[in-house]
């Protein structure tokens, strides 16, 4: 635990011009009860190597400084302090001050000031000054070590997630190539036995059998759209409108999907951030929402790729909301975090919007002028006014 400044040696920088004034300036710190190591300066130059090299290769406690000396002032002191970058406390002893003046030193980031003919607070004013710096030294520790902790945590998340990635690549590649296979040639043996069989009983059970064999195959490739959407590597853009076409038949939610432009050049990352969100987004719609209409806008302008999904449902309570905070939307924040973006969410009884807003760099956005406007578009004037 530290000492308190009351229980250790102060190293005390004093910029004063008179010897004598030093002198009862630290014998009344001494009264206080402070046991100092003082060194006097009186000049610029002596001050700034002062406070360089600070005192036994350890930085100064406080500065106390007069006001007016020959050639340098307690002002200027206090800039050469701000501009050197130390956090020292810096208390303006002097003989006159204006309070003008007492103001402007104040606003500079003096931490008091005291006339010499009343120097009876000097001791409790230097304790208080050292501790508030202290206490703004330990906030900027502790400050320092939450950014470093963030930063850790969002690397940790980037890593989990381009993990989860690659997990889901490799699973996708296993239902391609053994799943799907296998089926595939069951499909065809089923198919064998459809054509060459006499018995009615046999051919129907095989007709049977080789529609359920279709569901199978668009079962898994599904899946595998949904653990490795190899759409994307025709764009962000075909990738949601196939996303929200197929999203509309499976559910029997009437689904429009509007798109500022037909191509966008998106920084690496952002095109599977945003249809990550995209599918979380509409797997909650189809499992809460109850909703009959959904609208999802995707939109590059300014700099800034904006992804909006719309629904007309029941909204979210707020055990939902807790819930979500918990888990699902702190995940998709996470997800936005690594391509440097965020997410927001608002709900209420007449529906629900989540946003998912990247600022891209120049080199990640399109060109917008050249761009048309998207063949998706299908822009329903009715169903803004049903929500």
């Amino acid at each position: 635990m530290t000492d308190t400044p009351a229980a250790r040696t102060l190293r005390v920088l004093h910029i004063e011009d008179s010897e004598l004034d030093h002198e009862l300036t630290m014998t009344q710190l001494r009264r206080g009860g402070l046991d100092v190591d003082a060194v006097r300066v009186e000049t610029r130059a002596e001050f700034e190597c002062a406070l360089r090299d600070g005192r036994h290769g350890l930085p100064w406690d406080v500065i106390l400084s007069d006001y007016n000396l020959p050639g340098f002032s307690g002002l200027m002191a206090l800039d050469i302090l701000r501009a050197s970058g130390l956090l020292i406390p810096f208390i303006i002893v002097s003989g006159e001050i204006g309070e003008d003046v007492a103001v402007e030193a104040m606003r500079n980031g003096a931490s008091d000031y005291l006339l010499k003919n009343n120097l009876a607070r000097l001791a409790p004013a230097t304790i208080h000054a050292i501790e508030a710096v202290e206490a703004v030294r330990a906030k900027q520790a502790t400050d320092a070590a939450l950014a470093q902790s963030k930063e850790r945590l969002r690397e940790l998340a980037q890593h989990l997630q381009n993990s989860v990635e690659a997990e889901r690549a490799a699973i996708a590649r296993e239902v391609h190539d053994d799943v799907g296979g296998s089926l595939t040639a069951l499909k065809f043996d089923i198919a064998w036995i459809a054509r060459h069989a006499r018995d009615e009983a046999v051919r129907q059970r095989a007709a049977s059998a080789l529609e359920t064999l279709n569901h199978a195959l668009d079962a898994s490739k599904r899946i595998m759209h949904n653990l490795r959407p190899a759409i994307l590597e025709q764009g962000l853009v075909a990738a949601l409108q196939w996303m929200t076409s197929t999203f509309e038949k499976r559910t029997g939610i009437a689904t429009t999907f509007h798109a500022s432009h037909e191509q966008m050049q998106l920084s690496a990352g952002v095109p599977l951030v945003a249809y990550r969100t995209a599918q979380e987004a509409l797997t909650n719609v189809s499992k809460h929402a109850q909703a009959t209409r959904v609208r999802v806008d995707l939109t590059l302008a300014g700099g800034v790729l904006t992804l909006e999904v719309n629904d007309n449902g029941r909204g979210l309570s707020q055990a939902d909301l807790a819930k979500a905070r918990s888990f699902g939307i702190r995940g998709l924040h996470e997800r936005a975090s690594t391509v440097g973006g965020w997410v927001e969410l608002t709900s209420s009884a007449s529906g629900t919007t989540l946003i998912l807003m990247v600022p891209l760099t120049e080199s990640g956005a399109a060109d917008e002028d050249e761009n048309k406007p998207s063949a998706y578009s299908n822009d329903d004037p009715t169903f803004w006014g049903d929500l």
